[in-house]
C-alpha cells in the first residue's frame, strides 16, 4: 500500500520552519560579507541536511533538490574550499528565499511543487565549486514565490508613457505581501505526554463521580422508602425532602453523564495527538531484509501491510528495535540459502511478510516467513547443553514448548555468534519489551520446511487501557482486556477432572480451570459455592490459555494503570495498578504470571530448570586472553572486561597469544584476525587441535565483515565473530555471557 505523504506534511513543514528561522539567522550576516565560525557553520549545514533528508522522504523534489545545493555550498564553506563574500551570501540569502516559499506551498498544494529553479541551483552548485559567482546571479529575487524553470523569461519593462496606457493591476496585488499563518504548531513530545498523563487522570477521576452518584441514587431510594413507611403527620416533610433528593439526583445523574461524555471525546482526542502511522517502523523493514538477505547471500523479498494503522508513540517507540530483532532471526535462522530453496523445491527468492490488523481491543502485528521452520532437535539439543530442560522431559514436550526454549535468555543455536544473530540477547529482549515494556503478548507459529510466525498482540495505547474489575475471594483484581479472551458461565456439571484438578471442553480444546483464591500470593479467601454456576474468565498468553474461576464482574472501562515502584516488581505477577472511584487500589495482574502460578498449582514441573536470566551473573573471577597487535584495541577491551568483573592477560600478536595460552588455563580467548606472524584463524586452529582448548569459547573481534570471512571462522572453530566496525560494550559482554553461561 503505497504511503500517503498529506498526513506527513504539517509535520514537514513545522520542522522545516525551525532549521529555516535557524539558517535565516545564520546566513543573514553572510549577505554582508561577514565571516562565519566553525560551530556556526556545522549548525547551518545539518539544518540544511535534515531539510533535504526528510522532503526525499516525502518525494518533495523541488525543496529536496534546492536544499541539496545549499548544503553543498555550506560544506565548502565548512571544509574551507572557498571563502565567503558579499555576492556569495546575497546568492545564499537567495537560496534560502526560494527554499522558504516552497516550504510554505507544501500544505496549501497538498505537496504538488513546481520545479526548482534550475538557474538558481547552477548558480549554487557552481559556487560550490568555487567558480565566482555574478552579480547577476546574486540579487535575490523581489517575489514571495518561486519562478519556475520552464516560465518565460520577463518582459523587459515598457517605457513611462506606455505603461500609463496599460490596465491597471488587480487592487490587492498592490497591497504587501501577507505572511501565511501556519495552520499547525510543533510541541516538544515531554509537553504532550504531560498532557496525556494529566488526561489519564482525567479520566480516572470520572470514576469518583460515578460513585457519587450511586451513593446519591442510594440516599434517595432510602428517603423513598421511609417517606412511604412514615405517619401520616411524618409523611409530608419527608416527601418533600424525598422530592427534592430524587429532584438533586437526577440532576447529578445529568451531570455526570455529560461530564462523561465530554471527558470521554477529550481523552479520544489527547490520544490521537500522540499516534502516529506504523509507516514509520515499517517503511525502513523492507530494505533492512534485502539488506540483511546480501549479506548472508540469500535473497529476500519483503511484503508489507498495514502500515497506515496509527498506534501510540511510546509503543512505536519500543516497537522498531523488537522488528529488527525478529526480521534478523527470520533472515539467518529462517531462511535457507537459495541452493537450499531450490532443492526443496522452492522458490529461489525468500518471502517475508510483516503485516498488521486491528484486534479486538487492540493490535495484532506478525511476521511470517516462508524458511525452514523451528528445528526441534537442534532446539532440543541446544536446551539439553545449557542445562535449560531435563533430559528425561524432552520426549514429552509439545510444539508450543519447544517453541518457548527460543525465547530464553542467552539460548541460540547459530553454528556462530554473529553481528547479524546468534549472541543470544535476541528474542529473549524481544518477550521482554513487549511483555513487560509493552503489556502485549508474543505468540509464535511454526510448520517444518513451511516457515515460522511471530505475532506481536499490542495495546492501542499505554496512557488508559481497557480494564477488567473482577472479584475473588472478597478482593477486588483487574486484567486488562486484550489478555482476556471470553468470559463464560459454566454450570458446575459440565466440568471435567483432568487428573485431581478442573477443566471444561472449549471447542473441542481441553481448557485447564483454575479458582484465582486457589494460586499461590494472591492472598484471597475461597468463598462458597453459587448455585448459579461458575464464572470463567478465560485468559491468554502466547499459545496457552486457562480458565480463572472468579467470584463476580466489577466493571469494564478505560483507565490508568499506574506502574510499581522498582522493588515490587520482581514477581512479574501485578503489571500495576488502578484506583477505583472510592479511591481502592486493585491489583492488575499479568497473564503470563497467572499461567505460571496455574502450572505449579497443577503439579506440573516447569519446562526451564532455572532462571536463565541470571546468566550474566557469574562473570566474576573468570580469566580471558585477549590477543590483538593494537595496543589501544587491547586496552579499550581490558577496560571493559575488567569492569565486569574478568581477570584479563593480554598478548600484542597471534604468536605471544598462542605462548601465553600454553603457559596458562582461561576460560575464553578474545582475538583480532589480521596480526603479523600468526594470524587470528590460524591462531584459533592451533587452539581448537589442543586438549584444553577444545571447547573453550573463542571470540574473534576483526575489521573484516565479507560472508567468506566469517565462514572462514566457522570452519577454523570459533564461537563468535564481532566485526570491529559494529563493536560496542554490550555486544562484547552480552557474547562473552552467553558463552560462558
Amino acid at each position: 500500500m503505497a504511503l500517503d505523504i498529506k498526513k506527513f506534511l504539517p509535520r514537514f513543514t513545522g520542522e522545516a520552519r525551525d532549521h529555516l528561522s535557524r539558517l535565516t539567522s545564520g546566513l543573514t550576516p553572510l549577505a554582508s560579507g561577514a565571516a562565519l565560525d566553525g560551530e556556526t557553520l556545522n549548525e547551518l549545514f545539518r539544518a540544511a541536511h535534515t531539510i533535504k533528508g526528510s522532503s526525499r522522504m516525502l518525494k518533495l523534489t523541488s525543496i529536496a533538490d534546492t536544499a541539496h545545493q545549499l548544503e553543498e555550498v555550506l560544506g565548502a564553506l565548512r571544509e574551507g574550499r572557498i571563502q565567503t563574500d558579499a555576492t556569495l551570501g546575497a546568492l545564499l540569502v537567495r537560496g534560502l528565499d526560494a527554499l522558504s516559499a516552497l516550504v510554505e506551498t507544501v500544505e496549501a498544494s497538498g505537496g504538488a511543487l513546481p520545479p526548482a529553479d534550475a538557474e538558481l541551483c547552477a548558480a549554487l552548485a557552481a559556487a560550490a565549486l568555487g567558480e565566482a559567482v555574478s552579480s547577476a546571479d546574486a540579487p535575490a529575487p523581489a517575489q514571495s514565490t518561486p519562478t519556475p524553470a520552464s516560465a518565460p523569461n520577463p518582459v523587459p519593462s515598457s517605457p513611462p508613457a506606455t505603461a500609463q496606457t496599460t490596465a491597471a493591476p488587480p487592487a490587492e496585488s498592490a497591497a504587501p505581501t501577507r505572511l501565511r499563518t501556519p495552520d499547525s504548531v510543533r510541541v516538544r513530545m515531554d509537553k504532550l505526554d504531560e498532557l496525556i498523563k494529566l488526561m489519564g487522570e482525567v479520566v480516572s477521576n470520572q470514576a469518583k463521580l460515578r460513585q457519587k452518584l450511586f451513593e446519591a441514587r442510594t440516599l434517595d431510594a432510602s428517603l423513598s422508602a421511609l417517606a412511604a413507611l412514615s405517619l401520616d403527620a411524618e409523611r409530608e416533610p419527608l416527601t418533600t425532602q424525598a422530592s427534592a433528593v430524587h429532584q438533586f439526583t437526577l440532576a447529578l445523574r445529568d451531570l455526570v453523564q455529560e461530564q462523561e461524555r465530554l471527558t470521554t471525546e477529550l481523552n479520544d482526542r489527547a490520544l490521537v495527538m500522540r499516534l502516529l502511522p506504523l509507516a514509520i517502523v515499517f517503511d525502513p523493514i523492507a530494505p533492512l531484509a534485502r539488506e540483511l538477505g546480501r549479506e548472508l547471500g540469500k535473497d529476500v523479498q519483503c511484503a508489507i501491510s498495514g502500515g497506515e494503522i496509527e498506534l501510540d508513540r511510546q509503543l512505536i517507540d519500543h516497537l522498531s528495535d523488537a522488528l529488527v530483532h525478529l526480521l534478523r532471526n527470520a533472515i539467518d535462522h529462517g531462511l535457507e540459502t537459495p541452493a537450499e530453496r531450490l532443492a526443496a523445491g522452492k522458490p529461489r527468492l525468500g518471502r517475508i511478510r510483516l503485516s498488521a490488523r486491528q484486534d479486538g481491543n487492540g493490535l495484532l502485528i506478525e511476521l511470517e516467513d516462508d524458511g525452514r521452520g523451528l528445528d526441534r532437535e537442534r532446539i532440543l539439543a541446544k536446551a539439553l547443553q545449557k542445562g535449560l530442560i531435563d533430559p528425561a522431559r524432552v520426549a514429552t514436550l509439545d510444539e508450543d514448548a519447544v517453541a518457548e526454549l527460543i525465547f530464553q535468555p542467552g539460548f541460540s543455536t547459530s553454528a556462530i555468534i554473529t553481528d547479524i544473530s546468534g549472541r543470544g540477547v535476541g528474542l529473549d529482549v524481544v518477550k521482554r519489551a513487549i511483555v513487560e515494556n509493552l503489556r502485549g503478548a508474543l505468540s509464535i507459529s511454526t510448520r517444518p520446511d513451511a516457515g515460522t510466525r511471530f505475532g506481536l498482540r499490542l495495546p492501542i495505547s499505554l496512557a488508559v487501557m481497557r480494564v477488567l474489575l473482577f472479584e475473588a475471594g472478597g478482593r477486588a483484581f483487574a486484567l486488562t482486556a486484550h489478555q482476556i479472551a471470553e468470559l463464560i458461565r459454566l454450570p458446575p456439571e459440565q466440568a471435567i477432572q483432568i487428573g485431581d484438578r478442573p477443566a471444561m471442553v472449549l471447542r473441542n480444546e481441553f481448557l485447564p480451570l483454575v479458582r484465582l483464591t486457589d494460586l499461590p500470593s494472591l492472598h484471597a479467601v475461597a468463598p462458597a459455592e453459587s448455585g448459579r454456576g461458575w464464572l470463567v474468565v478465560v485468559i491468554q498468553a502466547a499459545q496457552t490459555k486457562l480458565g480463572l474461576i472468579v467470584d463476580r464482574l466489577l466493571d469494564e472501562r478505560d483507565m490508568v494503570i499506574k506502574p510499581l515502584p522498582a522493588h515490587l516488581r520482581a514477581s512479574g505477577l501485578v503489571a500495576g495498578m488502578v484506583v477505583t472511584g472510592d479511591n481502592a487500589l486493585v491489583s492488575v495482574l499479568q497473564a503470563s504470571a497467572l499461567l505460571e502460578l496455574a502450572r505449579r498449582l497443577r503439579g506440573e514441573t516447569p519446562i526451564v530448570i532455572a532462571e536463565r536470566s541470571a546468566i550474566r551473573h557469574t562473570i566474576g573471577g573468570q580469566h580471558l586472553l585477549v590477543v590483538d597487535d593494537s595496543l589501544n584495541t587491547r586496552e579499550i577491551e581490558r577496560e571493559i572486561l575488567e569492569a565486569h568483573g574478568y581477570r584479563v592477560t593480554l598478548a600484542e600478536d597471534g604468536l605471544d597469544g598462542w605462548q601465553k595460552a600454553l603457559g596458562g588455563q582461561f576460560d575464553a580467548v578474545i582475538t583480532d584476525v589480521d596480526m603479523p606472524g600468526l594470524d587470528g584463524f590460524s591462531l584459533v586452529s592451533r587452539l581448537r587441535g589442543h586438549e584444553h582448548y577444545r571447547s573453550t569459547p573463542i571470540v574473534m573481534v576483526t575489521s573484516r565483515q565479507k560472508p567468506e570471512d566469517k565462514q572462514r571462522g566457522v570452519q577454523v572453530g570459533a564461537d563468535a565473530y564481532i566485526v570491529k566496525g559494529d563493536f560496542n560494550q554490550s555486544s562484547l559482554v552480552d557474547t562473552l555471557s552467553n558463552l560462558l553461561g
